[in-house]
């Protein structure tokens, strides 16, 4: 049987999965990322995963991975992970194929966690869509006529650091006060002292300032939002990421925010959704991202 296996490089796991082309995961593995991430000690621990999930690498045709920031147009070089140590310009693909002698692409995380949702997912019924990925920090895919969106170098859709308090907390892309530092984990655990679980719990237990702080939250993410939908005008804006998991807590207030603040005729039918694939977005998408390189190579040689 022909596969490929998706990976997903998370700031404290990577996960793996072996898939087959119509989406089916035949296999899925979890292993800690190496703290620090130097990407040497990092790319060790993924072949080493690989070899336990595939021995020989049999029957894999390809690898995707998914890593937290953007890559070259190519889909060879993970020109930077913002929230990895000394991840600038590592050429991912080139040294996974080296180790395993499998052709392998590398994208951006959140593009991947958008290709799995556009796959199989939240967003397969749907041409025109963005997806916020809110977990350590928060990524985004853009598909514009049922391609993703990722610009002339591949760097396109950061959602995540888009500009939103011009004096707000710095951020380590430079643009202090990013929509990121109002919505990921590493914010929430800054602004309440607790981590987005615990927050969750305390919401589901009736905690007052637990359920204020998620419609603050949702407000935010609303405001956010509403920069996107004005621009690209997506029909569906698909929310993922492990903070999703409070979603009913903060998704009406992000909903009523964009009917206020967007016009009719920018939102028409427009959506506000959970992710459907939770932690299997990322690998999933990576997996699709390898299916397309073969597809490419198939009818290069064809």
């Amino acid at each position: 049987m022909t596969e490929v296996i998706g990976i997903d490089l998370g700031g404290t796991a990577i996960k793996l999965g072996r898939f087959t082309e119509y989406g089916t995961c035949l296999q899925s593995l979890t292993v800690p990322t190496p703290q620090p991430a130097y990407p040497d000690d990092t790319i060790d621990m993924m072949v080493y995963a690989m070899e336990k999930l595939a021995p020989g690498m049999a029957n894999t045709n390809a690898i995707g991975v998914g890593t937290p920031g953007p890559a070259d147009a190519a889909g060879r070089v993970a020109k930077i992970a913002i929230n990895l140590e000394g991840w600038i310009d590592i050429p991912v693909a080139t040294l996974i194929q080296d180790r395993t002698g499998v052709p392998a692409v590398v994208g951006n995380d959140g593009n991947c966690a958008g290709l799995g949702e556009n796959w199989l997912g939240a967003g397969r019924h749907y041409r025109n869509s963005v997806l916020l990925t809110l977990g350590t920090g928060v990524g985004g895919a853009v598909f514009l006529n049922g391609a993703l969106f990722t610009g002339h170098t591949g760097s396109a859709g950061e959602l995540g650091l888009i500009a939103f308090d011009p004096d707000g907390h710095p951020c380590k892309s430079g643009n202090n006060g990013s929509l990121e530092q109002f919505l990921s984990g590493q914010a929430i655990r800054r602004m309440t002292g607790k981590e987005p679980e615990e927050m969750g719990r305390l919401a589901a237990a009736g905690d007052r300032s637990a359920l204020e702080f998620w419609d603050n939250y949702g407000r935010n993410l609303g405001i956010g939002l509403t920069s996107i939908i004005y621009i690209l005008t997506p029909e569906v804006a698909i929310i993922g990421g492990g903070i999703s998991a409070s979603a009913k807590y903060f998704l009406p207030a992000a909903k009523r925010e964009i009917d206020k603040r967007v016009m009719e005729t920018s939102r028409p039918g427009f959506k506000l959704i959970e992710a459907e694939l939770g932690n299997q977005a990322g690998i999933t998408g990576a997996a699709k991202l390898a299916w397309e390189m073969l597809h490419r190579k198939n009818l290069k040689t064809h």
